[in-house]
């Protein structure tokens, strides 16, 4: 094969006209279930979570004290920025997939391809970090009620004395595994009924945590140094972005178009103002040396006398991070079952269940894969895994929303992001330092997961894929002799 073919198959584009007109057999489709409402409640059980209930507490302790709030209002801008980047993908390119099909559409093959591989190993670790937090709270609560469990299966080795597995984040990936495998439908209501506990627990929170705020918590307010609010916003990226995952629902939308770009600016607003109000009545109550790393906001009441209050929280904490969990579970087996009807991947995984229209296939084998890291690794490393790869996405989404807007400018858009290209351009600036700020054995482990993708398209994905023999200009289909 001849250098210019080679680059025909590496930047061939999927038409918008042919995600329009789906073609996917009417066995294989997923089901329309999900509202506007519904989607809101994934995206917002996307992005509250672990964020507040359990990386929250573990950065203010290790890494910027009480200035962990700035972080968020970091992290925020940079993912506000991404977050009207998706709004107007998704308002022109309703289908599964996210930034992996809005790469493909708008940049080719090889830029769509890393960014979907990118987002297998980055939903997954998500999911890992999540429940590693789950099992935080869970074990607070056993302890509570006079429940010891052996050291050995209560977190991953090197978290603490005797660790060697997190038996209860295994077991809550597995089970969330199965609650999707139920179907679509059960998903959206387990999600409105679960996102309305959990945001009404936040509030408990802030209601009850402003009169017990120390102001002397906040000084001194930056303990690891200035700088030190840049790593920290590195690290609590992950909590800031589940619309993205919420943006793979979007062929089980009942109008995607019209309700995907609301969704995802209504779940990240309500989102920050609570991340805001949550992280301040935190390091207040406590001085970030005695906050507890794993189950923050339940230490830092039974601090102050209100056992029961931390009770409750642990209680909620649990149902609120599950659906982190779910949100990210959703996101990963629909991006993979993307990949996969495409043709990158084997079309096996591309199957779905006969009666409830999910791709229980790929839902199992996330489960197992994001237990086996949820039981084995460290929640820090597990998050910063993680950010690299996001922080990677929503540069190739920014890039790809300028691209579209000036290739395609006549293309029909619902919503249309303002201040174009400043804002895009903002949040790949914002990207590309925050990246810059992780540990280097985390580009490292990034590294060496592209160099597997890479290997992978080439001998697999670029002779499979459904646009095979399209005219790499155009990417419309056709006949090979």
């Amino acid at each position: 094969m001849s250098i210019a073919e080679l680059r025909g198959q590496m930047l061939r584009r999927k038409p918008i006209g042919q995600i329009e007109d789906d073609d996917t057999p009417a066995d294989e489709r997923l089901s329309k279930q999900l509202g506007l409402w519904q989607l809101t409640a994934i995206g917002v059980g996307g992005i509250i979570g672990a964020g507040i209930f359990t990386l929250a507490g573990s950065v203010a302790h290790k890494v910027t004290g009480p200035a962990v709030l700035i972080s968020f209002l970091i992290a925020g801008v940079a993912s506000a920025c991404a977050a009207l980047c998706y709004a107007e993908f998704t308002g022109m390119v309703p289908k599964a997939g996210s930034a992996y099909t809005y790469g493909y559409v708008s940049l080719g093959e090889i830029a769509g391809w890393f960014i979907g591989w990118d987002l297998l190993l980055e939903y997954i670790a998500v999911a890992a970090v999540v429940a590693i937090g789950v099992s935080g709270y869970f074990g607070f609560l056993l302890d509570q009620v006079g429940i010891h469990l052996p050291n050995w299966m209560l977190g991953a080795f090197g978290t603490g004395d005797g660790h060697k597995f997190d038996v209860f984040a295994m077991v809550f990936c597995l089970g969330t595994a199965w609650l999707l495998s139920r179907g679509i439908r059960s998903v959206g209501r387990f999600e409105i009924v679960a996102v309305a506990i959990k945001v009404a627990l936040v509030l408990l929170i802030i209601v009850l945590g402003v009169f017990k705020i120390n102001s002397a918590n906040y000084h001194p307010y930056f303990p690891f140094g200035a700088n030190a609010v840049w790593t920290g916003a590195a690290t609590v990226f992950f909590a800031v972005f589940g619309y993205d995952a919420m943006s793979t629902a979007a062929e089980e939308s009942t109008e995607a178009k019209k309700q995907l770009p609301k969704a995802i600016i209504y779940s990240l607003s309500i989102a920050m103002v609570l991340y805001v109000l949550a992280t301040l009545v935190l390091t207040g109550m406590q001085n970030y040396k005695d906050i507890d790393p794993n189950g923050g906001f339940s230490h830092a009441f039974k601090s102050v006398g209100m056992n029961g209050i931390a009770n409750v929280i642990a209680v909620g904490a649990i149902v609120g991070i599950i659906t982190v969990v779910l949100t990210f579970m959703l996101g990963v087996t629909r991006v993979w079952y993307a990949m996969s009807r495409d043709g990158l991947l084997p079309e096996w995984f591309a199957k779905t269940h006969p009666q409830r229209k999910v791709p229980t296939r790929v839902t199992w084998i996330v489960g197992v894969g994001s237990a086996i890291l949820a039981g084995v690794l460290p929640i820090n490393t597990v998050a910063e895994l993680t950010n690299i790869g996001i922080l990677m996405a929503f540069i190739v989404v920014s890039i790809a929303v300028i691209v579209l807007r000036y290739t395609r400018p006549d293309e029909p858009r619902t919503f249309r992001l303002p201040l174009m290209p400043v804002v895009p351009v903002v949040g790949i600036g914002f990207s590309v330092y925050l990246i810059w700020s992780l540990p280097w054995q985390t580009w490292v482990r990034f590294a060496v997961w592209l160099v597997v993708g890479l290997i992978i398209y080439f001998a697999y994905s670029r002779t499979h894929s459904k646009l095979q023999g399209a005219d790499p200009v155009t990417s419309v289909h056709t006949p090979v002799a």
